[in-house]
């Protein structure tokens, strides 16, 4: 298959390029900032240019994996991220049915579910959160940007065919998390695996299985996270006494986590729940807090990367637009 990567200088498109080609396809990654994954340098901002791409290599397939992010909100106006993220998509997304792409994926994020009440976790008990929860209020320009391109999406779907699936992806990136400062590093990220985070790697071959999958669902839009080790049923739990459900499920987790001088989380605020994934594409997660916990023991290498100096190409962009 023919297919457009967008954002392939990013983190997910550096990993997500080589193993499509892996598996047979002709990909052509496309970025505003140079790489070495990236063909074409350009912005799907413009329109006239992104009319040419397609006409030019008639796309086959699409994976929308670029946009301005999060941590881009202290280097970029609302109206770039509108501009990106929205009339980008739109873009997209109308040439792909000028030109009768057959499978579209469209990189969303779980942080558009994740309303200011969740994040200052108010509730009495864990949020349990899946593709059913609502109402969806983002708290920040970058949510609802990411909002409005999932509804663009269904949209199109809706009035065109075009075969689409939205994945809304946990966390996966390497370098410090730039809000929370109560744990950081590896320390953090293993925690996440028990509610919110997956691999790079994973997050590539989501992508894969979706890009295989849409023609045949036709829509979907998918929580990818790593499958958490509990239930719903443990929600009130996890929020008074998640190293208790932590160790039911793993005896030795407390002592593991102590010998490094690690801390298992002390409340969990919100769990992804990526059953539906599962269920409907056949994918799972290859890396959970099952296989962190593995590596800690065994003191292998941990099974997820992370790197506190890495700098994003948006953020290498901004400093060049400076």
């Amino acid at each position: 298959m023919r297919v457009l990567l967008t954002g392939s200088s990013g983190w997910l498109g550096r990993f997500l390029k080589p193993r499509l080609e892996e598996v047979g396809h002709h990909v052509i990654g496309l970025d505003p900032m140079p790489g070495r994954p990236t063909d074409i340098v350009g912005s799907v901002s413009d329109r006239a240019f992104v009319d040419r791409l397609f006409s030019e290599h008639r796309f086959e397939g699409v994976i929308h994996a670029g946009a301005l992010h999060k941590p881009d909100i202290i280097r970029y106006p609302r109206q770039r991220f509108i501009d990106v993220n929205v009339t980008g998509t739109l873009n997209l997304l109308e040439a792909a049915v000028a030109n009768g792409t057959s499978s579209f994926v469209f990189t969303s994020t779980t942080s558009l579910m994740i309303t200011q009440a969740i994040r200052d976790e108010t509730a009495t008990e864990t949020v349990w959160l899946d593709e059913a929860s609502g109402p969806l209020t983002p708290r920040n320009i970058y949510g609802m940007t990411k909002r409005a391109a999932e509804e663009m999406c269904r949209l199109i779907h809706l009035d065109q065919r075009l075969p689409t699936i939205i994945l809304r992806t946990a966390r996966f990136f390497p370098e410090e998390d730039d809000t929370h400062r109560e744990l950081a590093g590896e320390n953090m990220k293993a925690n996440e695996f028990l509610n919110r985070r997956l691999t790079v790697e994973d997050c590539a071959d989501a992508h894969i299985a979706a890009l295989t999958k849409a023609s045949t669902i036709g829509f979907g839009n998918y929580i990818v996270s790593a499958p958490p080790p509990f239930g719903r049923e443990a929600c009130a739990a996890l929020k008074a006494d998640p190293i208790s459900v932590i160790a039911r499920c793993f005896p030795d987790a407390p002592a593991i986590f102590a010998e490094r001088g690690w801390h298992l989380p002390r409340s969990i605020g919100r769990v992804y729940d990526p059953s539906a994934l599962e269920r409907d594409l056949g994918f799972r997660c290859q890396t959970d807090f099952g296989r962190v916990l593995a590596a800690m023991r065994e003191n292998a290498p941990l099974p997820f990367a992370h790197d506190d100096l890495y700098v994003s190409p948006n953020e290498t962009l901004a400093r060049e637009l400076d």
